[in-house]
């Protein structure tokens, strides 16, 4: 095979003083030119951080995918970008998403790589790497960090998903505080991201559906061996990617975004695998709508039997099969001809990779769950869409007319929701402003609201809750997201007010406030404009330039790619 010109011969095939300097400042690290001159440079991309503990055991992967392109001819260089940490950054990661994605795209573009394996796991590094490098289009595989062990409390398995039930639990005093510590300390029992199909769990199942990772990848738990073998062997493939000119552009065609919509409904996937994979589409220049998330899923069964929507875990899920067997069960719904990064299609990858345990792998002729999916609904307190996961809801709820009990912002609602005054009852629908893109800012994952206290004393487990939020994947419950155009944006959500009816009909797929549009333009007439709370920075940037919800919350200037050229030098 003819190699196709290395884009790294541009920095260390150079002749004369910039030749020099790209070369001899590599040699300062007691590197030879022949290890780097003339072989595939690949980039490691690492969102290895003490703060990003679902990454924290990247080294080790980095080193095993070292080893993989060492293996196979190539020149590895590790370099850092910004790591988002869930659990710990404030006011949310889903803020800086976008910033680490334009830190993913420069440090891509701007270096002599000729392909890159992306190590992600926490739920926005996932989104935030591949958005990043969609926009330079280089030969790229993702290699996901896995999720934990399954967690022990008790004598029973536990996840993520747990910790809103115990919060409740916690709330009616149902739960002591030496019992949350001992769960606390049974969850997160090894090395790994949630051990549920949240949304580092779908962004990793996402993936491999896309086809930009080698096959199994989402489920492999982080502490088992065959993560370090699933690197190694990324690491050895991206060479090849290299050799043969394989882009990203190549493998995300609009067939393998359909794909991942239809296996996100398979697996119960999170809300946030919307918001993400319009983000990512709209870096690849692939055309792709709100609605095409209804359209996509509608007919595809819940066939994993994990929590939220079920009752096991991905450790259970590497052990049934794997994503494969999952795509396997559902192979009529996909397009089993698109490329993957392995060099082989998708039907390939996944022939006879049928399920090894048909209680957490189902088939759909005897699925474990008909809904799946995710619901987009339409109507004037959500015209551009909002989002709701019907297989974590609850089916009575699903045709519900209830009044407003409104929370002005996140404050308001911690201040209000265990007062025992509070004007609400089990029919109730609770609404949250202003925890959108802009409003919050950076659209955090509060949709879930609590239960009002005194309603679980009454034991109210689900109500209708509407927000421009996000929710986590690990949550559950009748929860309306990202309603588009937030409130901060002028939407429709900012004009409820106490006592309005809402009308949720998911058949339908409409939730209408049941006001008058007289009444409503009265509303908007006495609406005071939000000061500026930004002057600079970062933020400031994110207010003024971020899009809605519907369009995947990147940035407005960000849409689209730049390619990989780089003519001028620096010296």
């Amino acid at each position: 095979m003819t190699m196709k010109k290395l884009r790294s011969s541009d920095w260390f095939g150079r002749s004369g003083k910039d030749g020099f300097i790209y070369r001899a400042w590599m040699k300062n690290q007691g590197i030879p030119s022949d290890s780097f001159r003339g072989k595939p440079v690949i980039g490691i991309c690492n969102t290895w951080s003490e703060l990003t503990p679902c990454n924290a055991h990247f080294r080790e992967l980095a080193e095993s995918v070292r080893r993989g392109v060492l293996e196979a001819g190539g020149f590895p260089v590790e370099f850092p970008v910004m790591s988002l940490g869930e659990t710990l950054m404030k006011p949310t990661a889903m803020l800086f998403r976008n910033l680490a994605s334009m830190d993913v795209e420069e440090s891509i573009r701007a270096n002599p790589l000729d392909g890159v394996i992306l190590l992600c796991g926490c739920d926005k590094t996932t989104p935030s790497l591949v958005m990043g490098a969609c926009s330079v289009d280089l030969p790229t595989i993702v290699v996901s960090g896995g999720p934990m062990l399954t967690g022990k409390y008790r004598g029973r398995d536990i996840g993520t998903s747990d910790l809103w039930r115990f919060s409740e639990d916690a709330r009616q005093g149902l739960m002591t505080e030496e019992e949350l510590n001992l769960a606390e300390s049974g969850m997160c029992r090894s090395r790994g991201h949630c051990a549920v199909m949240g949304t580092a769990s779908s962004m990793a199942a996402m993936v491999e559906a896309l086809g930009i990772t080698l096959p199994g990848n989402a489920a492999i738990p982080a502490a088992d061996a065959n993560r370090k073998v699933l690197a190694q062997l990324s690491g050895r493939r991206i060479v090849d990617l290299v050799r043969e000119g394989v882009k990203l552009s190549d493998v995300l065609t609009r067939r393998a975004f359909e794909n991942a919509i239809r296996v996100n409904a398979a697996i119960g996937g999170s809300t946030n695998f919307a918001i993400h994979l319009m983000a990512i589409a709209g870096r690849m220049g692939v055309e792709l709508e709100l609605e095409d998330f209804d359209r996509y899923s509608r007919d595809v069964p819940l066939v994993a039997n994990l929590q939220p929507s079920g009752k096991y875990f991905m450790e259970d899920l590497y052990y049934a099969g794997g994503l494969p067997a999952v795509m396997h069960s559902i192979e009529a719904s996909l397009h089993t001809d698109v490329l993957t990064v392995n060099g082989r299609t998708m039907g390939e990858n996944i022939a006879g990779c049928e399920s090894l345990n048909g209680t957490v792998i189902s088939t759909v002729g005897d699925p474990f769950n008909p809904i799946s999916g995710m619901v987009v609904l339409r109507g004037n307190l959500c015209a551009d869409g909002a989002v709701l996961k019907p297989s974590a809801a609850t089916p009575a709820l699903m045709q519900h007319t209830g009044r407003a009990v409104v929370f002005e912002d996140i404050e308001d609602y911690r201040l209000k929701i265990d007062d025992p005054e509070l004007d609400v009852d089990e029919r109730s629908v609770l609404v949250l402003k202003n925890v959108g893109p802009k409003g919050y800012p950076g659209m955090p994952e509060v949709g879930n609201m609590g239960i009002p206290k005194k309603l679980l004393e009454r034991g109210v487990t689900d109500m209708v809750r509407i927000s421009d939020g996000r929710m986590s994947g690990t949550g559950f419950g009748t929860v309306v997201l990202h309603v588009s155009p937030e409130a901060a944006a002028g939407g429709t959500l900012g004009l409820v007010a106490d006592g309005d009816l809402i009308r949720l009909d998911v058949a339908g797929r409409r939730l209408e406030l049941l006001v008058g549009e007289d009444e409503l333009e009265r509303r908007r007439g006495l609406l005071v404009p939000a000061a500026d709370r930004f002057s600079r920075g970062y933020a400031k940037l994110y207010v003024e330039h971020v899009e809605q919800a519907h369009l995947g919350a990147d940035f407005d200037f960000l849409k689209g790619g730049s390619g990989s050229e780089v003519s001028r030098d620096s010296h």
